[in-house]
């Protein structure tokens, strides 16, 4: 499959999504090279082979729940802890993949440690939970994110040292071999709790507030939902991203995206959001560089 026929079928998996939030007023974004795609080129980036899409929590665990019926053929959700009965990892990333698609004609030892779930185009789905308003609290949250991947590397099929440096290396290896003792369920439900941690305290904050309103009150309170927290992590990013902080009035509101002629939904703050993750990104990189960035790694 070239270049050209993965993005197609990428999009045609990004507007099956977007067609399930729309029914359920689900709200997400373009996030990552598919948000600089639509604002740099009004599409994919020329060299790019995925998508990759971003909820809010409270969102996201909307869209858990229709998406498994409401997701068309031959379209289907992909969630970390269920390769091989939630006991093996790849990572914390929850995935809509095509099922009519394959990546690799031959199975690979990969495909088969992942019951082939990972031999499909997919679109890649974030989630931005809260921090606490205190930093020193939020840096520990996002260390938290990075040591829970390190021990699950432990059960993964194969760990690519080669991506990492340094401290990074040690930091891999030594918890990687912890983790291997601990259940893998146990690490997904720990991650899990404590991603949304903060998520949850917000929105049952926004819950009680809601109650004290009047009713004439209550679509103010929505509206306004999102502005007494201070910022946002993306609790399933790579730990190599986890100083990705997006701040609330970045995020909110969403307005319309040009992206291979639709309009999707990308955030108000896309520039600054953008900046922190790829610095200059009007500036379009050297030519030997821009070749796909996804390669299998499974």
């Amino acid at each position: 499959m070239n270049l050209q026929e993965k993005q197609e079928r990428g999009l045609g998996i990004l507007l099956a999504i977007d067609t399930v939030c729309k029914k359920h007023n689900i709200r997400y974004r373009l996030d990552s090279g598919t948000l600089l795609g639509a604002v740099r080129h009004k599409g994919f980036i020329p060299w790019d082979d995925d998508v990759d899409l971003c909820f809010l929590r409270e969102e996201w665990e909307k869209f858990v729940k229709v998406a498994k019926e409401d997701l068309p053929a031959p379209y289907a959700l992909v969630l970390p802890n269920e390769y091989r009965g939630g006991k093996a990892f790849y990572d914390f990333v929850p995935r809509v993949v095509d099922l009519y698609t394959k990546r690799r004609d031959r199975k690979t030892e990969g495909d088969i440690f992942y019951e082939g779930k990972l031999n499909h185009l997919w679109v890649d789905c974030f989630i931005a939970d809260s921090l606490p308003r205190s930093s020193l609290l939020g840096r520990f949250y996002r260390f938290r994110q990075q040591m829970i991947f390190g021990l699950a590397m432990g059960h993964r099929r194969v760990i690519h040292f080669k991506k990492y440096k340094g401290m990074s290396k040690l930091f891999v290896s030594v918890l990687s071999k912890l983790g291997y003792l601990i259940p893998m369920p146990l690490l997904f439900s720990l991650q899990d709790k404590w991603a949304k941690a903060e998520s949850v305290k917000q929105l049952e904050r926004e819950r009680k507030n809601s109650e004290k309103k009047k009713p004439e009150e209550y679509s103010e309170t929505i509206e306004n939902s999102y502005s007494s927290v201070c910022s946002y992590y993306f609790s399933n990013y790579q730990p190599d991203f986890q100083y990705c902080i997006s701040q609330s009035d970045w995020e909110e509101p969403l307005i319309e995206g040009n992206f291979q002629g639709h309009k999707l939904p990308i955030p108000k703050g896309y520039d600054a959001i953008l900046r922190m993750l790829y610095g200059k990104y009007e500036i379009l990189p050297k030519e030997e560089n821009r070749i796909p960035s996804h390669e299998d790694m499974i």
